[in-house]
This record gives structure tokens, sequence and C-alpha cells, in this order.
């Protein structure tokens, strides 16, 4: 699991620094693409939200920032064995291309691995004042047992006498 978390932590770090290089020519040479468009613009998604995650005994627990996004705006499943979130985080009415934001706006999409072992037919989302905690169940199968020790006074030992073995 923390070869997946490695990964994705590398994958967020490269996006947000192609976003800075892309913000950096943008303002020395004008608006450049969109990112995640095309020449032909096609738009595909613009940012991926921020992303945590921390787990206990029961749970894989996600939290997703995305401030001003409604739920029906947000779209959580499970493919192939990743998380994904994707949606839309819509520019405040009357918010026109004149005004200055550090905010991304536009569509957002981020793939999780998942690690095996969870039970993903039993995810749960809540949305809140643009907090998306999602949890996902550990399996009992995957949980942590406690497996006796047991001393040298429960068991005899066997002793091999060197002169009853034949080669």
């Amino acid at each position: 699991m923390l070869s997946t978390l490695f990964t994705n932590d590398v994958r967020q770090t490269m996006d947000q620094f192609r976003r800075s290089v892309d913000q950096m020519f943008d303002n020395f040479y004008g608006q450049s693409l969109p990112v995640g468009s095309t020449a032909s613009g096609d738009r595909t998604w613009t940012f991926s939200p921020v992303v945590e995650l921390g787990w206990n005994d029961q749970y894989l627990n996600l939290r997703a920032i995305l401030p001003g996004v409604a739920e029906k705006d947000v779209h959580v499943s499970v493919q192939n064995n990743q998380l994904v979130i994707e949606g839309e985080r819509k520019a405040p009415e009357g918010f026109d291309k004149n005004a200055f934001t550090q905010m991304a706006y536009g569509k957002f999409y981020t793939a999780l691995n998942l690690p095996t072992g969870l039970d993903v037919d039993h995810v749960s989302c809540h949305l809140q004042n643009g907090i998306l905690d999602i949890q996902v169940p550990i399996m009992e199968a995957s949980k942590p047992k406690q497996i006796k020790i047991q001393t040298g006074e429960d068991r005899k030992s066997t002793r091999l006498n060197s002169s009853h073995i034949t080669i």
C-alpha cells in the first residue's frame, strides 16, 4: 500500500509542477491552451483535486478537497481497482476572464490505485463544506490477526541420535 501512496504522491507533485510551469508561461507569453486541452480544442480535465488518506483497523479513509463543488457536480466510482473522483468546479456567477484567481475551475479528475483487501462494494461518501470524505471498508480476511507465541516449555523437543542415521 505504501508503494501506491508514493506513486500517487509523485504523480500529484508532477501535476502541481506542470501547472506551475504552465502558469509561468501564461504570465510571460499570454494565455496558452488550458491544462488538459488539446490543440483541436477538446477539453478533457483541468486539475486534480488535493487528496489525503489514512487508515485504521476498519477503513481506508480518503479526503478530497473540493471547495465550491456541489454534490451533483462530483462523481465517485471504483473501476479496475481504482477509486475515481471526477467532476466539475464551476466558476462563480459574474466571474469573467478578466478576474484574477489562484483557484482552478473546470473539470477535475483523479484516480487512486486501491490496495488489495478492501471491500469496494461498500464504499461510502459524504460531501460537506467542500470536503469529500470517502470510507472504504477493510475486508475481515485482510485485518491483522494476533498469533499466539508458544514457549519451549509447552512442547517436548525431539533429539536425533547421530548413531541411528545411515547414509
